[in-house]
């Protein structure tokens, strides 16, 4: 029960991780999980997959497929949509912050 709780938890900082660094450049599911697991969180390509796919039919990533040494691989980058829901996201946790941190 507990580990739902941090999964479902998590879950938003890791799509802001992911719209975070598609902005910068374009991500491809590999790399991506490299990115998030030196920041800790440990995530099955069985989960970050379909949380991709889920952004892009959202309207926050936009997906095209690129031939890389004769296999086609996937890139994702933040789209404007993407952009303005990064921004707030930023905006709230720079909130949370510094209530998190009052004494």
């Amino acid at each position: 029960m507990e580990k739902q709780i941090y999964r479902k938890l998590f879950l938003g900082f890791i799509q802001i991780h992911i719209l975070h660094h598609a902005k910068k450049d374009p991500i491809f599911g590999s790399w991506m999980l490299k990115e998030l697991r030196e920041h800790g969180y440990n995530l099955s390509a069985g989960t970050l997959y379909p949380l991709l796919h889920t952004m892009d039919s959202a309207g926050l990533l936009e997906k095209e497929d690129r031939n890389v040494d004769g296999k086609i691989r996937k890139y994702y980058k933040t789209t404007e949509k993407g952009s303005d829901v990064l921004q707030e996201a930023k905006n709230k946790a720079y909130e949370l912050f510094k209530e998190l941190n009052e004494q």
